[in-house]
């Protein structure tokens, strides 16, 4: 009772001390409140208090509530000044440039951002309204910024957000400029947020410039050029922003390309920061884009559409063969991803394909048969735009995740609204041939055998599952996967948290989600195509894929 009454008296200490520096009185009334619950309400304050959130190579990321263990005003705040003050010791000279989504407080805490820089002397050009996170990426190189902050959480649940920065040519260099942040930037402005005083002390100055919609229009106008002009146009698309920030922007590019408008999920069109009609906000999650396909249908599309609410990522719905019985099916990323790079390779775009170790190694095979170079990386399009060190230059990226670089020029992250456009200029071009995105995925499969991708991904209220199940996956690391022998088990700490296992005709890549309570393993299976016969070669691979799942969840303990 004693070590009880100690531990409460020390959260009630941290607690007041928290609410003496927080700027909020919303934040103050809420931690209060929790305060005056007291002894009920211990295990939630101590998670509020379990320690700061990390700023690491994703930036900020957590669930909106008072407390160094959520993202609010204080927190903002703190890792602002913090950045600000790690750009000026670093000589970063020219503007911070600010972007914004429509989640709870992302407005609030842009405009807190902006306050902060012009405190330190520095301009602080914010963008007109809730826009896109590759606007912002596109305007921090646009506009010569040394950094840029995007407030988001991306497809995170509504009772995030998120704090993510790009940093501009002078401190990202010729690969990192408009790209996120990498180390050892991520640990020297979280060694700079630390060491930020008391807040009273941080000075806040003028709310900055706010920056008009000619940027808007620059970005859309430069998305057009991304895709080659004159090509067919008629295609009718079905489109979901998922009550995010995309539909304006993507709309109105694919009219400026000459496209028919998008129809648009009429309850998922505006944004909307309880994302009513999903029950995560996340195009991958089961029914997430429903809605979609029922305007598909509706309106006889030839392809649906879905942007995740900041608009960086892109799934892609296409309608199955007629007679297959099956109706609409969601590619996957890796089908997306290599949909593109042919389609790229065909056009002569000539560099660096690249990818990550998770995605699938179908685009190894497509670059080595059409002579192109080829990379892959760890995880996250701040390695993918980095990759193979500029030379060649890179002509595109991918990671299985929905996300997509057609044009590292144009935004050197990944970027929904021109994904969305290639895609769009492929199904165009395919449709004027009396062709389908289904045709071109068989093609593919003819010439380089099935590559059936797919994960096992277990969210967890309690992070220990996952260190359990990495540290029983290295102890008992399997030996066989499918009946044949691993030929290849690699361990990729302490580099990254990662588990990579393979045999002849298939792969597992074991990792924790870098951005949400996630442990998954990324599965692979390649089945040869016999005498032309593809339906039957996906028919042995999805077999295949179903029992190395099992084996992958048992050697996991999940």
């Amino acid at each position: 009772m004693a070590a009880e009454t100690t531990d409460l008296d020390r959260m009630r200490d941290q607690a007041r001390r928290w609410l003496d520096d927080d700027p909020d009185p919303a934040s103050r009334d809420e931690l209060r409140a929790v305060l005056d619950r007291l002894p009920a309400s211990a295990p939630e304050l101590a998670d509020r208090f379990a320690g700061p959130l990390t700023f690491g190579t994703a930036g900020l990321r957590g669930p909106l509530r008072a407390g160094p263990n959520g993202m609010n005003l204080a927190v903002v705040t703190r890792a602002a000044a913090g950045l600000v003050g790690w750009l000026a010791a670093e000589g970063g000279e020219g503007p911070l440039v600010i972007g914004y989504d429509a989640r709870h407080g992302s407005r609030e805490f842009a405009e807190r951002t902006a306050q902060v820089a012009t405190g330190a002397g520095r301009p602080a050009l914010l963008l007109p309204r809730p826009l896109p996170t590759p606007v912002l990426a596109y305007a921090v190189r646009r506009l010569g910024g040394v950094a840029g902050v995007m407030v988001t959480a991306s497809h995170n649940p509504p009772q995030d957000n998120g704090y993510k920065v790009y940093l501009g040519a002078q401190l990202g260099g010729a690969l990192g400029a408009g790209a996120q942040i990498v180390p050892p930037a991520d640990a020297g402005i979280e060694a700079a947020i630390r060491a930020v005083g008391p807040l009273a002390q941080v000075p806040l100055g003028p709310p900055g410039q706010v920056l008009g919609d000619d940027l808007v229009a620059a970005y859309v106008e430069r998305a057009v050029a991304v895709i080659a002009s004159g090509g067919p146009r008629d295609l009718r698309v079905a489109y979901t922003p998922l009550h995010g920030v995309g539909a304006a922007v993507l709309t109105a590019a694919f009219a400026r390309a000459g496209f028919p408008t998008p129809g648009v999920v009429p309850d998922q069109a505006e944004p909307d920061p309880a994302f009513p009609t999903v029950s995560f906000p996340n195009p991958e999650e089961p029914g997430a884009v429903d809605r979609l396909v029922a305007l598909a249908d509706a309106t006889d599309a030839d392809l649906a559409i879905a942007n995740d609410p900041d608009a960086d990522r892109c799934a892609v719905v296409i309608r199955e063969p007629a007679g297959t019985g099956t109706g609409w099916r969601m590619l996957r990323g890796d089908e997306v991803g290599v949909l593109l790079a042919d389609h790229l390779m065909r056009r002569g775009v000539d560099g660096l394909y690249a990818t990550t170790i998770v995605s699938s190694s179908l685009l190894r095979a497509l670059c080595t048969a059409r002579g192109r170079a080829y990379d892959e990386t760890l995880t996250g399009f701040k390695w993918i735009v980095r990759a193979g060190g500029g030379t060649p230059p890179l002509a595109y990226g991918y990671e299985e995740a929905l996300g997509y670089c057609v044009a590292p020029d144009h935004v050197r992250d990944k970027d929904g609204i021109t994904a969305a456009l290639t895609v769009a200029e492929l199904a165009a071009g395919l449709k004027a041939q009396g062709r389908t995105l289904t045709d071109r995925l068989d093609e593919l499969a003819a010439e380089f055998g099935v590559h059936h991708t797919d994960q096992l991904s277990v969210r967890v209220d309690d992070l220990r599952i996952i260190a359990d199940a990495m540290a029983r996956v290295r102890a008992a690391t399997p030996t066989t996967l499918l009946g044949a022998p691993v030929t290849e088990a690699r361990d990729l700490l302490p580099d990254a948290d990662v588990v990579i296992l393979r045999t002849a005709a298939a792969r597992v890549v074991i990792r924790p989600s870098g951005t949400e309570p996630k442990l998954k393993a990324y599965l692979e299976v390649v089945e040869p195509v016999a005498e032309g016969d593809v339906p039957a070669a996906r028919t042995r691979a999805a077999a295949a894929l179903t029992t190395l799942r099992a084996e992958v969840a048992t050697a996991l303990g999940i």
